[in-house]
């Protein structure tokens, strides 16, 4: 009976970690390798200068992927001629081995609501679970893999009670994410994925593992409801990363905010002084109104909303209005925007001050009454102040009782400061007669003026008396007033 030649045994698979047997033949730690059964007339050694060429290639790529765990590919290597009728020794050639925690390489054979069947190279095909297909929960094996599919897996179970291999396609999946995410968490960058889950506090983001987005760093602004993100992609900073827990947790405000940083300064390093711009009122405050440019917000002061007296903002604008503004400061190392609505307008006082002078009789409306008089508008933007003692001919107590709001009124120009921007106006001296009025007072002024009632009495002259000194005696006192006659009928 023929001797069957020894099959040497199929190398085992080269765990990540363990140290490579032959440098010039194995893969340093982190390179995917082919394992297939050796013949025995496979060469024992390579070339020389193909053995220096594949270490140096293999200390290039330690540095760039030492973190890459090792792969086990299931390919199936061609059975010598001279085993080919021995089915035992073609089995033992073609099998792979492999340990728990290997990762392997296959392709699905078969996919049902159990889980997927991989054909790895073992001597039996490897059962992926559905809880282990992937890091999102409940979901069906049909949606996240197909047959034919190449797929990466760790070894969890050599055999489990039916026989089976059982393998995780999620851990591998974790172990391919971890060093990449590390790397990206050590550079600073970013990573994008989707969110699959609205949890207590938060949302799990899938980035090749289950990433955690606390609720309050969502966005720029608190996030109440966190059901609408479920499905959309995002991109986040990596802020905690714990492999030994498990544990990585994600900002996508932080990633907001670096992007909003760079916009906001090369909005400004756009922005110039003396600018017009468009934009729209994004917020009302007691000073002012808040204006989005497009890419900032900037302040419109009180002051700076009309050239008219302005008691609050929302008597002119309101959250969405479309205003013109006028940029008057640009603050680069405060991020501030100063604005102008009225500048944008003709200066209402130019026209008014060139087209009137002071005597000019003009009409305005009163607009309010404080205790010293009223202030009347008398164009767009343009007020003056009646004083109390210019309201009426009479005396005015007070202005109220003579005016009220939104009057008409004839006023004249008494007064009318440019520098100031400020005008003094007379409604009594705006009244057809009042100079007729005024030298009727004055006549009455110049008039002689009547006796009082002693004088009537006893004279004028009566007063011209010296007074009696106050030492006189009770005598001489009465005796002067006999004399005076004082006292008589």
């Amino acid at each position: 009976m023929p001797t069957t030649p020894e099959t040497p045994e199929a190398p085992e698979a080269v765990a990540e970690g363990d140290a490579p047997v032959d440098t010039s033949e194995a893969p340093e730690a982190g390179e995917e390798t082919t394992q297939t059964a050796e013949t025995p007339e496979a060469p024992a050694e390579a070339p020389e200068a193909a053995s220096e060429e594949a270490a140096a290639e293999s200390d290039d790529s330690a540095d760039a992927e030492a973190e890459e765990p090792v792969v086990v590919v299931a390919t199936r290597p061609e059975i010598p001629d001279d085993i080919a009728d021995d089915f035992e020794a073609a089995i033992e050639a073609t099998v792979l081995q492999f340990r728990e925690g290997d990762i392997v390489k296959g392709v699905v054979v078969g996919v049902d609501a159990e889980g997927a069947m991989v054909d790895v190279g073992y001597k039996s095909e490897g059962l992926i679970p559905a809880r282990e297909l992937s890091i999102r929960n409940n979901i069906d094996p049909r949606e996240v893999v197909e047959v034919g599919e190449e797929v990466e897996a760790v070894v969890l179970d050599m055999e489990d009670d039916e026989g089976r291999m059982i393998l995780s396609k999620k851990r591998a999946m974790y172990e391919r994410a971890w060093g990449r995410i590390q790397a990206i968490a050590d550079e600073g960058g970013t990573v994008e994925g989707t969110v699959i889950e609205v949890v207590k506090g938060g949302l799990i983001v899938d980035i090749g593992l289950r990433g955690f987005l606390p609720a309050s760093l969502v966005d720029l602004r608190r996030v109440r409801d966190l059901d609408p993100y479920i499905g959309e992609t995002i991109t986040a900073k990596v802020i905690e990363l714990d492999r030994a827990r498990n544990n990585v947790v994600l900002s996508r405000r932080a990633h907001l905010e670096e992007a909003l940083a760079e916009e906001r300064t090369e909005f400004m390093d756009n922005l110039h002084e003396g600018e017009i711009r468009e934009g729209t009122v994004s917020s009302v405050v007691n000073f002012g109104a808040f204006v989005d440019l497009g890419g900032m917000d900037g302040l419109v002061h009180v002051s700076e909303l009309s050239w008219q007296h302005v008691n609050h903002p929302s008597e002119l604008v309101k959250v969405g209005d479309k205003v013109t503004v006028k940029v008057l400061e640009v603050d680069r190392d405060r991020e501030r925007i100063s604005l102008s609505i009225r500048q944008t307008a003709e200066d209402p006082w130019e026209t008014f001050a060139s087209a009137h002078e002071v005597g000019d009789v003009v009409e305005g409306t009163v607009t309010k009454t404080v205790p010293f008089g009223a202030f009347v508008s008398v164009a767009e933007g343009v007020e003056g102040l009646v004083h109390v003692s210019e309201i009426a001919m009479h005396r005015v107590e007070s202005p109220e009782l003579e005016l009220s709001i939104g009057q008409k009124v004839q006023v004249k120009i008494t007064e009318k400061e440019d520098e100031r921007r400020r005008i003094s106006l007379s409604i009594k001296q705006a009244l057809p007669d009042y100079q007729e009025r005024k030298e009727q007072a004055e006549e009455r002024r110049r008039a002689p003026r009547k006796p009082r009632e002693f004088e009537r009495e006893f004279g004028a002259e009566a007063e011209e008396h010296p007074p009696m000194p106050v030492d006189a005696s009770l005598e001489a006192i009465l005796r002067e007033l006999k004399e005076r006659g004082i006292g008589r009928r």
